[in-house]
């Protein structure tokens, strides 16, 4: 299933390190297109040009706060998900939370890093995340599931889509469950240094059908299917300056 995708990373592979500059215009094209893709799926009105001038730290007039914070954060969020890459650190629940703090700054810091103490429920699924007295127990499970001996031999972007899957399905924050299981999706491919992918705002509706089916089915292989073909992607982006 990921022959054609190891091929492809083992040609990156033998051509690492890319040139500088190159590396420098990769990560500024992804840091761009992953904000700005994340956070449409959400409903940020930012169109990429206007994420790009948020990023250059100017105002665009006519648009939110909040809508701007979400690229500011977001951009922090990724630099936060690129140190923990360097530092090879384990892979923890304070990393999570972490992460969600940084999506949340400034724009609800009571619960931002706090897992929710009140039920939600996703827009247009069929899935119910669970109540949040169980959040704790799920989460406990969630990490380790990831320790298992089992989980460390699947193949990276299966471990990467069920971690996104399943956390999402957790839902343990009121607000910014999306933007965190996209971060720690990435987290998990740069470990294995795999480039940074993009879920595209343009597939929204694929990707939210494949996270339901895995939530009420327990059928992953959508949703692992739609995170290969990002991979890719990716990879053929970082391929074609060879």
């Amino acid at each position: 299933m990921f022959e054609h995708i190891d091929k492809k990373k083992e040609r990156l592979d033998e051509n690492r390190p890319l040139p500088k500059y190159t590396l420098k215009s990769l990560r500024e094209k992804l840091l761009l297109e992953w904000t700005y893709n994340t956070n449409a799926i959400e409903g940020n009105t930012l169109t990429i040009n206007e994420t790009k001038v948020v990023l250059e730290g100017i105002t665009v007039g006519g648009k939110t706060l909040r809508e701007h914070l979400e690229v500011i954060n977001h951009r922090d969020a990724i630099k936060y998900v690129e140190e923990l890459v360097q530092k090879d650190e384990a892979f923890s629940e304070w990393q999570i939370k972490n992460l969600h703090r940084l999506v949340l700054k400034g724009i609800d810091d009571d619960y931002a890093g706090v897992y929710r103490d009140q039920q939600v429920f996703i827009s247009g699924a069929k899935h119910v995340p669970p109540a949040p007295f169980l959040i704790k127990e799920e989460m406990e499970q969630l990490m380790g599931w990831y320790e298992q001996a089992d989980t460390k031999k699947l193949h990276p972007v299966t471990r990467g889509a069920m971690l996104h899957a399943v956390f999402v399905g957790i839902h343990p924050f009121i607000d910014g469950n999306g933007r965190t299981s996209r971060l720690l999706l990435n987290l998990e491919l740069m470990k294995d240094g795999f480039p940074p992918i993009v879920i595209k705002v343009e597939n929204r509706i694929a990707y939210y059908e494949a996270l339901d089916k895995a939530h009420t089915e327990k059928d992953y292989n959508d949703f692992i299917k739609l995170v290969m073909d990002e991979v890719e992607d990716s990879l053929d982006l970082y391929l074609s300056t060879i």
